[in-house]
Formats: C-alpha cells, sequence, structure tokens
C-alpha cells in the first residue's frame, strides 16, 4: 500500500466517500449572457424543453438529457439529444452506454444552446482521494478506503421542478 503524502498545515483531505447526497453537487448552466445554477436533489433530473422535466431549458429536445444519482452515490449522465461530453466515457466509464458518464467536478457537456458544467466539492466527488495529485497525473497516489454502502441511503427525494 502507498504511503500517504506529507499532511500541509490546516485541514488534509484523506477520503471523498462523504455522507449520501453530500458536497452540494449542482449543475452550473450558461448560454449566451444567461447563467443560472440548479441544484441535484432528485435521483433522477430530466433536461429538456418538456413540461414535466426537473430542469427546463428552452430549445432543446423534450428531453435532451438525464442525470441520475445512483446507488453509488455518483451522479450520472446520459445524453439523448444532440451535444458534446468533455471526456471519452470510454475511458473513464462505470455505466454502460457511449453517451454516458460520471460526472466528476468541472464535466461539461451541452444541450442545444447551453453549456452544463457539473460541480460538486472536493470532500465528497469520490474523483481523487487525498485532494488530488499533487505532482501531475503519474504521480504516486495512495488507495483510498473502499466505498462506503449507500444502499441504504439511496432513497427517493421530493421532487422539484425549475425553469431557466
Amino acid at each position: 500500500m502507498d504511503e500517504q503524502p506529507t499532511p500541509e498545515p490546516g485541514y488534509t483531505p484523506t477520503t471523498t466517500h462523504a455522507e449520501w447526497g453530500a458536497g452540494n453537487p449542482l449543475l452550473r448552466i450558461t448560454r449566451d449572457d444567461e447563467r443560472a445554477e440548479f441544484r441535484l436533489e432528485d435521483d433522477v433530473v430530466r433536461i429538456g424543453s418538456a413540461a414535466g422535466n426537473e430542469l427546463r431549458l428552452a430549445d432543446t429536445d423534450p428531453v435532451h438529457a438525464t442525470i441520475q444519482h445512483d446507488e453509488r452515490d455518483e451522479y450520472v449522465l446520459t445524453l439523448h439529444g444532440e451535444g458534446e461530453m468533455n471526456s471519452n466515457p470510454d475511458s473513464t466509464a462505470t455505466h454502460d452506454g457511449d453517451r454516458t458518464q460520471t460526472l466528476r467536478t468541472g464535466a461539461r457537456f451541452t444541450t442545444g444552446p447551453w453549456t452544463l458544467v457539473f460541480n460538486r466539492e472536493e470532500f465528497a466527488d469520490h474523483g481523487r482521494p487525498y485532494g488530488g495529485r499533487k505532482g501531475g497525473e503519474y504521480d504516486d497516489q495512495p488507495v483510498q478506503p473502499p466505498r462506503p454502502d449507500y444502499s441504504g441511503d439511496a432513497a427517493g427525494q421530493s421532487d422539484s421542478s425549475d425553469e431557466t
């Protein structure tokens, strides 16, 4: 097992396994001069122009994309309509599908004229433990403890609707 990095003064993160849904997960949404934020509070968020969607965006397909908060406490994007993602889903996939990706802080995707960027506080993002790789991508990184069993926490949440 790798050794932990030398602690710096003050807080040193040790894991990215926080409580279920922690870290204030949200989408930052932009189009031209428009700016908005949408908190991911539901287990399934449908994005598009249809009236029943949790996040309604003009000039998109009725259901352009879906974000699911899964049993591993991950937020998973599935792009149904035309759009771009900023990563190759095959290289980071934890879920099947060539139009699906696990969202990490800074993940960017488009739906029609809108650009959406996922954000979740580092302590809960499940991405890189110990505050990231200080020495670069190929630096040694300590192994993170096993992920907690979130199955008891994966309960349905209240419905909310937002239109931008």
